[in-house]
C-alpha cells in the first residue's frame, strides 16, 4: 500500500470530517474567549445620582456625556429609593451627593462582580477630584470573605453546566448517538433528571455549607442547579437526536463557547464587548449566574426572568429529543448487514457451510461420507 492508501485506511471521510469540526471549535473556542475578555471597559453601566435641585439633572447630564458612554445614568428621589433598586438589581451603584460636605457617598454592590466596582470607582473618584471633593464607598451587598471577586456563583454554575452536557453525552452515546425509540429517550431524560437533582443539591452543599463561598439558601441554589443541569442536558440530548454525535459538539459551542465568556462571571455584562452582552442573558450559563449572585448577595430578587430563560431550555429541549424520538426511521433497517441477518439469509433458504472454496454444502469427510 502506498501511503497515502495507508492514510485514507487508517483516517476515515467521517473521522477527518470530525478532526476539522474540532479545529472549528477550538478556533471559535480562543475567538470567543479573548475576544469576550481582552479588553473589558464598562459600557451604559446603570447608576442613579440623588442629589438636591438642580444639580442631580447637571450630574446626570454630565455622566451622560461621558466619553465612550461607561453609564446610564439617572435620577431618584432619595437614598432609601436608591438602595431598595440596587438590591433589586434595577441600577447596580448611586451617587449620594452631601452638598454640607466636602465627600460624597458612592453605593457599590461588590456581590455583583468586583472588576465593575473597581471600573465604577475609578470613574467616579476621577469626577470628584475635579471638584475637589472626596469620594466614600458604602458596600450594601458585600461579596463573601471566601468568595473572591465574587466568582464562586460563577465556577458553581460552570460546574453544573459540564455535568449537565457531559451526562447527557455518556446517556447519548451508550447505544449509538441518537435514541433509538421513544421509550429510550424518556428513560434517558429521566435518569438526567435525577442527575440533575443529585448534582444540584451536591453543589450547593458543597459551595455553601462545605467551603463557605456563598451565602444565601442552600435549597434555593440547589433548585437552581438543578434546572440548569436538566437545561443544559436536555438542550444536548435534543442536539445529539438532531445531529448524532455532532450535536455534543454543538452543545459546546452553545454552552461553553458562546456562553461561558458571555455570562458575567469574570466580568459583568456590562463591561463585556456588544455582541457577547447581548446574548449573555438568553443563554444558560448566563442566567443561571445572574440567579446564583441573586440568590447570595441581592435576597433573591430579579429572578424570574433568567429562570424563565432557563425552564424554556429544559422544555424545548426535553420536547425536541421526544418528538425527534418518536419520529425518527431505524439506522439499520432489518436485513441490513450488521443487524444480525446475513446477506442471502431468509426463510427457505438453505444454511451456507463450507469454507467458501467451492465445495459449499460438502461435508469434512468428502462425498462418500455423504452417500
Amino acid at each position: 500500500m502506498t501511503f497515502v492508501d495507508e492514510v485514507k485506511n487508517a483516517v476515515s471521510v467521517r473521522a477527518a470530517l470530525l478532526v476539522l469540526g474540532v479545529l472549528a471549535l477550538q478556533l471559535l473556542f480562543i475567538t470567543s474567549y479573548v475576544g469576550a475578555l481582552h479588553s473589558p471597559k464598562p459600557t451604559e453601566i446603570k447608576v442613579a445620582v440623588v442629589a438636591p435641585g438642580q444639580s442631580a439633572a447637571q450630574l446626570t447630564t454630565a455622566l451622560k456625556g461621558l466619553p465612550g458612554t461607561p453609564l446610564s445614568p439617572r435620577t431618584l428621589p432619595d437614598e432609601k429609593t436608591a438602595r431598595k433598586q440596587m438590591l433589586h438589581r434595577d441600577i447596580d451603584a448611586a451617587l449620594i451627593v452631601r452638598p454640607r460636605s466636602i465627600s460624597d457617598t458612592l453605593l457599590v454592590a461588590t456581590g455583583q462582580g468586583t472588576n465593575e466596582t473597581r471600573a465604577l470607582v475609578n470613574i467616579f473618584e476621577a469626577l470628584e477630584s475635579q471638584q475637589q471633593r472626596s469620594l466614600r464607598l458604602t458596600d450594601i451587598a458585600p461579596a463573601s470573605v471566601r468568595d473572591a471577586g465574587s466568582l464562586s456563583s460563577f465556577y458553581l454554575v460552570i460546574g453544573w453546566c459540564v455535568g449537565g452536557y457531559l451526562c447527557a453525552a455518556a446517556l447519548a452515546i451508550s447505544h449509538g448517538a441518537r435514541p433509538a425509540n421513544l421509550s429510550r429517550a424518556v428513560i434517558r431524560l429521566a435518569l438526567l433528571a435525577v442527575y440533575a437533582i443529585v448534582g444540584g443539591l451536591l453543589g450547593a452543599v458543597i459551595t455553601g455549607p462545605v467551603l463557605g463561598a456563598l451565602p444565601g439558601s442552600v435549597a434555593a441554589l440547589w433548585g437552581l442547579g438543578a434546572l440548569t443541569v436538566f437545561a443544559v442536558g436536555a438542550l444536548t440530548l435534543a442536539l445529539q437526536a438532531l445531529c448524532g454525535v455532532v450535536g455534543i459538539g454543538l452543545a459546546v459551542l452553545i454552552v461553553v463557547i458562546a456562553g461561558n465568556p458571555s455570562s458575567g462571571g469574570a466580568y459583568p455584562a456590562p463591561m463585556l464587548p456588544d455582541f457577547w452582552r447581548a446574548i449573555s442573558p438568553a443563554l444558560p450559563p448566563g442566567a443561571a449566574t445572574w440567579v446564583a449572585r441573586s440568590i447570595a448577595y441581592f435576597r433573591g430578587n430579579a429572578v424570574t426572568a433568567p429562570l424563565l430563560v432557563l425552564s424554556a431550555w429544559a422544555v424545548a429541549g426535553t420536547a425536541v429529543t421526544l418528538v425527534r424520538s418518536a419520529f425518527r426511521t431505524k439506522d439499520r433497517p432489518e436485513g441490513r448487514p450488521g443487524t444480525g441477518a446475513r446477506p442471502g439469509s431468509g426463510p427457505g433458504t438453505a444454511p451456507r457451510t463450507g469454507t467458501g472454496t467451492g465445495t459449499e454444502g460438502a461435508s469434512p469427510a468428502g462425498p462418500s461420507a455423504s452417500a
